[in-house]
């Protein structure tokens, strides 16, 4: 195995992904996708012609990594399956956390750019009169968590209502989330209504149960999932 003479660690590295999607899109659908397992500090994806089909997913807990190595290993993503190991040295931004960092001045000045623009860039969704952004600081944010209270509004059936996705999210970001249980069918994104879509499921019972594992999911951190059933 490739992994034999690497240790575990916070960082994993794929390779043989799909060289078709779009940098941005990757990274989307990757954070999308392995944020369930933990907390991800980092997604790196380059499309340079070495690093093509290959990414790199920085969790803050070890016990994350592992878990996500094991379970997302040939995992089909974009049509071709998912080849996973650990990435063979330490990611920066857990060799920063743990003190162990040792900075390269220009690279050291990038990252402090990059690091700029998104913190102003979370501080600009923060200030978004949509009302996620007090979700942070104890806000009014119950109401998207709560989906006994929500689910009161339809009766139990095989159709889920997804509500508060980020604007860029993609029918194939929520079907990699939700065909991973069982009796997926379909998702169907509305056009005219950005941050909304409905997933159907073969019964009610297949519906619900990605409604528990699912509700308040975030697919990016401004953004958690409020999840009822679909009006019939």
């Amino acid at each position: 195995m490739l992994t034999a003479d690497i240790p575990p660690n916070q960082t994993i590295y794929i390779k043989n992904l799909n060289e078709k999607i779009k940098k941005e899109e990757l990274k989307r659908s990757l954070y999308a996708l392995f944020s369930q397992y933990g907390r991800i500090l980092d997604v790196v994806a380059l499309k340079t012609p070495k690093l093509r089909g290959q990414a790199w997913v920085v969790f803050d807990e070890l016990t994350s990594a592992s878990n996500a190595f094991r379970q997302m290993q040939n995992f089909p993503f974009y049509d071709k399956p998912m080849r996973i190991q650990y990435a063979k040295t330490k990611s920066d931004c857990i060799a920063k956390n743990d003190g162990s960092f040792v900075p390269r001045e220009k690279k050291k000045k990038q990252e402090e750019k990059a690091e700029r623009k998104r913190r102003a860039e979370e501080a600009q969704q923060s200030a978004m009169p949509n009302g996620t952004g007090s979700q942070n600081n104890g806000g009014p944010k119950a109401p998207l968590h709560h989906g006994n209270l929500n689910a009161e509004q339809a009766a139990p059936n095989n159709i889920l209502f997804i509500q508060n996705l980020p604007h860029e999210t993609t029918s194939m970001m929520l079907q990699l989330l939700f065909e991973q249980y069982p009796g997926f069918r379909e998702v169907r994104m509305v056009e005219a209504k950005p941050g909304i879509a409905f997933v159907e499921y073969e019964d009610e019972e297949q519906s619900s149960t990605a409604m528990q594992n699912l509700q308040g999911f975030k697919i990016a951190p401004q953004y958690p999932m409020a999840i009822t059933f679909a009006k019939k």
